[in-house]
């Protein structure tokens, strides 16, 4: 470690975040690679060291021996100010160097309201922020994750994004880099042949013109840019390499435990939901291979917690075979085995035993909705007859806390939907005190977490406006009011922060220099309430001439042009707008196991839709 640094880190709240040398962290000799590559998380280290695709990505890229991949976490404010003080620059963690001199700075964008943060690291780096301010082949300034699939206001920064599922593709990306500095070529150069790599998207080979009324007039590629850009998938996840050991924090941080993916994918289609529709088609990894990657990953790291990684783990089909193999060893050694994001039409009594051999804890399931004519709208499928016998068989196995995830403002939504979410909850306590096998001597406790709708990009109601703060905050209100017991509690997310969220979900290019204004003016950590300066962020609207609500609050016409309609996540239009009539009608559409609704996703394994 630099000693100037040493002697300032004690100015710091947890100064180990910015050592470097945890267990398992990949040292190399800097001068035996040919790329160095620094993987960016615009967000705390305990954020960032709990992110799986981080995990993955990092085992991936040092794998091969002539690249080393280095970690690089936003710092929390009092370091930022400390190195800027000290005139110390952005550095990665495992070797202490400055990343403004490494080859590729790649960004994870998991959120919206990361994006000052990326601008604020750019920054401490010592670089230009707009990549067109770059000049030479180094550093590439690349982003991946799922904000990617609307990149374009913050687009200017980058040089080029990864589409869709990074394992296969960045070592491309990396061939070509390699490729190209011995060549001793210009960035402009690489970045024309790297457009052509399945998956790359180069925002600089794209001119976005408007129309009079600031929607888009049309997206026109250049210098040879394909059209569209289609994203990249793994086809076969058993044969993807996956880490066999993690780094292991010194500090505590949010998700501190072995986390292994057993399937990408979603058979669901909820209509709101973003993470459904960009990683379809459904891919499933075999219990066996599961079993065997956490048996060492555990052995690796000393963790005593395994959790089971998946948009909807009950919809494992093999999920009883895998908690069996897993239980084989588990207990023996200590070690709990976590279900997160199960579903309530399918928590049976023979998962319930499964999970009653580990640790328990509370259980959660997310009806989105609280009536059934609102559910049908948002394809949730889940009926109240079920939400009660998943409560009773849950109460039954010993089971005493229920955490319930809703959503206010969705399309379509009355004062009616919204009460009907307390009177759900309240069906739920009134379950477990009627309930015979109700764990003895102990009251219930139901919370009820209510985020506000945003609008995301290839969902069906990617078209939809973002109700208002004031019609959101009359639900909030409402629903408050109409609570109909104190066993429920109930929290809310910011209205503000998801105001700004939906903006940038579905914002164009020209927001770019408001989110540099805002930047400039001290936005960063947007996501963190305690840093959120949402009057600046309004200012720096004005100032600049664009209006939040053009953004968030309008509803849009299935012909108009939307800012990200040259990429191609597998999902066609014509399938979202057929889903969005539904909506309307509020018809269900049955998940993939029941009957192929022909999303045409199953086209990117080169398989079959009915479409």
């Amino acid at each position: 470690m630099d000693k100037k640094l040493e002697k300032l880190l004690p100015l710091v709240q947890k100064p180990a975040r910015y050592i470097g040398g945890e267990l398992n962290s990949v040292v190399k000799d800097k001068n035996a690679v040919d790329v160095r590559y620094a993987f960016c998380f615009p967000d705390s280290y305990e954020i960032g060291m709990s992110h799986l695709g981080m995990k993955i990505l990092y085992a991936v890229a040092n794998a091969r021996e002539d690249t080393w991949c280095e970690r690089v976490f936003a710092p929390w404010p009092d370091m930022e100010d400390v190195m800027r003080q000290n005139g110390i620059p952005l550095y990665a963690l495992e070797s202490g160097d400055p990343i403004k001199d490494f080859d590729i700075l790649g960004f994870t964008l998991q959120y919206e309201l990361c994006f000052t943060n990326v601008l604020n690291m750019l920054d401490l780096a010592g670089l230009p922020l707009r990549a067109a301010d770059r000049k030479g082949l180094s550093p590439i300034v690349m982003g991946g994750g799922p904000c990617v699939c609307n990149a374009e206001p913050i687009a200017p920064f980058f040089d080029l994004f990864s589409i869709g599922e990074g394992e296969e593709l960045n070592s491309e990306i990396i061939d070509l880099y390699k490729k190209h500095k011995a060549l001793g070529s210009d960035k402009e150069t690489f970045l024309r042949e790297a457009a052509q790599i399945p998956g790359v998207y180069v925002p600089s080979l794209y001119d976005i013109s408007y129309n009079g009324d600031g929607t888009v007039a049309a997206i026109t590629p250049k210098d040879g840019a394909p059209a569209t850009v289609t994203k990249r998938i793994v086809k076969d996840l058993d044969a993807v390499p996956y880490p066999d050991t993690f780094v292991v924090p010194f500090i505590d941080v949010v998700h501190d435990r072995v986390t292994h993916e057993i399937f990408r994918g979603c058979i669901r289609g909820c209509r709101f939901c973003q993470a459904c529709f960009l990683n379809r088609p459904i891919r499933e990894k075999k219990p066996e291979t599961i079993n065997e990657q956490c048996k060492t990953l555990c052995k690796n790291t000393g963790y005593d917690e395994i959790s089971l990684c998946s948009l909807s783990s009950s919809d494992y089909t093999r999920i009883e075979d895998l908690l069996s193999l897993l239980l084989d060893w588990t207990p023996e050694q200590k070690i709990n085995v976590a279900l997160p994001s199960l579903r309530v039409d399918n928590f049976s009594e023979a998962l319930l035993n499964k999970l009653k051999s580990v640790r328990r804890s509370g259980l959660t399931f997310a009806p989105e909705a609280g009536t059934q004519r609102m559910r049908d709208v948002i394809n949730k499928n889940v009926t109240e007859e079920e939400m009660i016998e998943t409560a009773n068989i849950a109460f039954a196995g010993g089971y005493s806390a229920v955490k319930l995830y809703f959503m206010l403002g969705l399309p379509t939504e009355t004062d009616e939907d919204v009460e009907g979410i307390g009177l759900l909850a309240k069906k739920v306590v009134d379950a477990y005190y009627t309930n015979p096998d109700k764990p003895k001597g102990r009251g219930v406790t139901v919370s009820v977490s209510c985020a506000s709708f945003v609008p995301k990009p290839f969902t069906p109601f990617q078209w939809e406006p973002q109700a208002t703060a004031e019609a959101l905050g009359h639900k909030q209100q409402y629903l408050k009011e109409h609570l109909p017991s104190k066993k429920i509690s109930v929290s809310f997310h910011d209205i503000k922060v998801s105001a700004l969220e939906a903006v940038f979900a579905r914002g164009d290019r020209r927001l770019a220099d408001v989110l540099e204004l805002a930047w400039k003016r001290g936005c960063k950590f947007d996501g963190w309430g305690e840093f959120f300066k949402y009057d600046v962020w309004m200012e720096c609207f004005d100032e600049i001439g664009l209006s939040p609500a053009f953004y968030a609050n309008r509803a849009r016409s299935y012909d108009e042009i939307l800012p990200w309609d040259h990429l191609n996540y597998g999902i066609p239009k014509s399938y979202l707008i057929k889903e969005s009539e539904k909506a309307r009608r509020a018809e269900t559409t049955q998940n993939c196991r029941e009957k192929c609704a022909g999303c045409g996703a199953n086209r990117l394994l080169g398989g079959k839709c009915d479409v």
